[in-house]
């Protein structure tokens, strides 16, 4: 059993951790800002992720063996936690994205270490703050948090999980397959552009089991967490068609906005090391289709 703080990211994927966390007989606690509360069984921290003070006093005389951190978007937030947790955790699991990889555009599948994070510019002087520029810096935002962690001296004990793009359940949030089912019913056109690459995703279940996993792990660094076999915009929506009816009708663009799961660049991921670690990922074509029934029969309901 092992003590294990969850920071923020109690819905979708981050509600299945918790839960397989809690079945695995770990003493899970939970930290947020108090928006919403913790299950049955779990200890519950309210404090502001960004407030530092906050945080040494709501965790004074604790520590913990693991500290998931699901809501680290900015390279200010993972400073903070750096300070805060150094000498709280021996491990430190932050929830990152393939979208760090936004400047690659590669013909092979991409490995962890395409991205040098030793030559990533930290800028925590930025407007991160501002909701609006935190999103559109997604990924940029998640680079320099990696980065904070990696340049850590003395050196910090942290693993990034650069998580895929996420399909499934009934709570996904997104709306990304809603966008496409609602297009794909009434035969509307559906924005792609010229060359449209596939991309890598994941089942919402096996990201949860992934990061459950990477709690009870040992290694350290960036990992790259996918299923097997990337997936198109024409396999997604075919399957969408096969559950709500309709057509699917692609319009190429060369410029503007593009449909959330079409990608002119390439920048798939590998998840070989994953794998040697021992992570048995499954295949997209086992899930596709529960996926899309999950989240467009609770859409359509």
């Amino acid at each position: 059993m092992k003590d294990v703080l969850v920071i923020g990211g109690n819905r979708y994927f981050g509600k299945r951790l918790i839960a397989l966390l809690q079945e695995s007989g770990h003493r899970v606690t939970i930290l947020n800002r108090g928006s919403s509360g913790a299950p049955e069984g779990i200890e519950h921290l309210v404090a502001d992720r960004d407030d530092e003070a906050a945080l040494e006093s709501v965790l004074a005389g604790r520590s913990f063996d693991v500290v998931v951190d699901q809501v680290c978007y900015t390279p200010r937030q993972a400073e903070i936690a750096r300070r805060v947790f150094a000498a709280r955790t021996r491990r430190y699991v932050m929830t990152s994205t393939v979208e760090v990889y936004e400047y690659e555009d590669s013909a092979v599948p991409v490995t962890e270490d395409v991205l040098d994070l030793g030559t990533v510019t930290v800028d925590t002087g930025g407007a991160w703050d501002d909701p609006e520029f935190r999103e559109a810096h997604y990924g940029e935002g998640k680079r320099q948090a990696e980065a904070v962690f990696a340049a850590a001296v003395p050196p910090f004990a942290w693993t990034s999980v650069r998580v895929a793009h996420v399909l499934g359940g009934a709570d996904d949030f997104t709306g990304r397959l809603d966008h496409y089912a609602r297009r794909v019913r009434a035969g509307e056109p559906i924005a792609v552009p010229t060359v449209n690459r596939p991309a890598t995703y994941v089942y919402v279940e096996e990201i949860a089991a992934f990061l459950a996993w990477a709690v009870d792990a040992e290694f350290t660094g960036p990992v790259n967490a996918h299923s097997h076999g990337p997936l198109t915009t024409a396999e997604i929506c075919a399957e969408i068609e096969k559950r709500v009816g309709g057509r699917t009708v692609f319009q190429e663009v060369e410029v503007g906005e593009v449909s959330p799961f079409s990608f002119a660049r390439s920048y798939a991921m590998d998840n070989s090391r994953a794998v040697g670690l021992g992570y048995p990922f499954s295949h997209s074509s086992t899930w596709l289709a529960d996926a899309v029934a999950e989240t467009i029969d609770e859409v359509t309901a």
